[in-house]
């Protein structure tokens, strides 16, 4: 059954064919939400907000891409997340400085995924404009007129950013072998 196909029968409620379409697109959102910095440990959380988003939203699709669709949702879970997350950890940290409780950091998690921990944490080092064209256009092969489709920017930005990204990657890359070799 085509994408397509799929897209059709989950709006008609069929949930065999919406959930045809969480296991046909899983690892493409983890991979994506991992790459704009969600940690490992919440993966599964932000996966299953996408989901549920494109779950309310199936019946407003109209787009050819439905993947182009797909990182749009996945792109705003991540920051929504983040967002909801950093206000959370706010009020830890004030519960912590008022009750002078010292809690220790949580311990390293190992990636799942296939790029490299070097790489993937320089990366993460980039400002998010310079982040997300340089993820989805490396890691996820899209086009530019989809990346400004997805960040909702033009293609000469596009096109600017992914350049710009590459040379502080480079910068970054290069002062981080530096700092290794002493």
């Amino acid at each position: 059954m085509t994408e397509m196909e799929l897209i059709e029968q989950a709006r008609q409620g069929d949930k065999n064919a919406y959930i045809a379409l969480i296991k046909m697109h899983q690892r493409t959102v983890e991979k994506f939400a991992f790459q704009c910095g969600v940690h490992n440990n919440d993966l599964a959380d932000v996966a299953q907000e996408v989901f549920v988003k494109l779950y309310r939203f199936l019946d407003q699709f109209q787009q050819d891409r439905f993947t182009t669709w797909l990182y749009k949702i996945t792109l705003n879970a991540t920051r929504d997340y983040y967002r909801k997350e950093q206000r959370e950890q706010e009020k830890e940290e004030k519960l912590r400085v008022q009750a002078g409780a010292h809690i220790p950091s949580a311990e390293k998690h190992v990636l799942h995924f296939e790029e490299d921990r070097k790489l993937h944490n320089t990366i993460q080092l980039l400002d998010e404009k310079y982040r997300y064209p340089l993820i989805l256009f490396y890691f996820h092969e899209l086009k530019y007129e989809e990346i400004a489709e997805v960040l909702g920017i033009s293609l000469s930005t596009v096109k600017v950013r992914i350049m710009r990204a590459k040379e502080k990657l480079k910068i970054l890359l290069m002062q981080e072998r530096d700092a290794e070799h002493g």
